[in-house]
């Protein structure tokens, strides 16, 4: 989904881009990441790909969690290195941080603490990936950088209900829901925990500009709204977009992950950036286009 939109970003701005789909090029095959990168010499290499998927996914499946992401990760780092690619941006995730880390998130934060459990695996992937890039600078005089972004959501977003992030999951369980007149729809836990949701195609605009700016990113920097909801709240927004009049009920046997993942956006403000899209603008314009591709 956010290779997608950073696909369309750079185009817009007549970048020339490559993006295999995986059909084209199996990223867990560290020799053909290799012979990619040698045949197009690219300027700098965005890494968006890998595995991701809602809490459910997450707790389902946390060895292919923790495997695919760190596979992809180390052969797209490796490949760079082995290569001479300089520049690459990795993507990180805010699952990278410890679970009873005091919010907002700063960087240094990272490696203080446990990790949450149900997303363990891949927060742990992440971790890995972002090491690496430091330790190939450290080492090897590259200039690798990892952006942490909050969770992002939008255009070609996953609406898969029993994999999807928590936004187009709940978009079409309440699409479903206000089509059948359903009288409630449930809530893992109580709703109170709370997320910070950005529109996928304003972090693919700071691409971009990370992309323009490369030698003034910090080796590892968040990138965020600044801002967070809870739960309960994103269920009640996207309501009203979707036209659901049902209630919510609680479900307290089922987890609901970290209270509040809130990134430190000190270092992006340093950079003059700020994303350009409300929550509720990205909620509608995402439910139009899981309309268009999804119904």
């Amino acid at each position: 989904m956010v290779g997608k939109n950073v696909q369309d970003a750079l185009s817009e701005r007549d970048a020339e881009t490559i993006a295999p789909s995986r059909e084209e090029l199996d990223l867990m095959n560290k020799g053909g990441v290799r012979e990619l990168l040698r045949n197009c010499e690219p300027d700098v290499v965005v890494h968006c790909a890998g595995l991701v998927g809602g809490i459910r996914a997450n707790i389902e499946s946390p060895y292919d969690f923790a495997l695919q992401n760190m596979t992809i990760g180390s052969n797209v780092v490796d490949a760079c290195l082995e290569t001479g690619t300089s520049r690459l941006i990795n993507l990180g995730s805010s699952c990278m941080y410890p679970r009873d880390s005091s919010n907002p998130l700063k960087e240094e934060m990272i490696l203080t603490g446990s990790l949450e459990p149900t997303n363990e695996g891949y927060g742990i992937a992440k971790v890995a990936v972002s090491r690496l890039c430091k330790y190939a600078n450290a080492q090897y005089g590259t200039n690798f950088k990892t952006l942490i972004p909050c969770n992002l959501f939008g255009y070609y977003d996953n609406f898969d209900l029993k994999t999807a992030h928590l936004i187009p999951g709940v978009m079409h369980r309440l699409h479903k829901s206000a089509l059948n007149s359903s009288s409630s729809v449930d809530i893992w836990g109580d709703g109170s925990a709370r997320r910070e949701f950005m529109f996928a195609g304003d972090f693919a605009d700071f691409i971009c500009s990370a992309v323009e700016l490369y030698d003034d990113l910090p080796e590892e920097m968040n990138v965020g709204m600044g801002t967070d909801h809870s739960v309960k709240e994103y269920y009640e927004l996207i309501a009203e977009v979707v036209g659901y009049e049902g209630s919510f009920k609680h479900d307290l046997s089922k987890p609901q992950g970290m209270s509040q993942k809130l990134v430190d956006i000190s270092l992006q403000g340093d950079l003059g950036w700020s994303p350009s899209t409300t929550i509720g603008e990205a909620i509608a314009v995402t439910y139009q286009h899981f309309l268009e591709t999804w119904i």
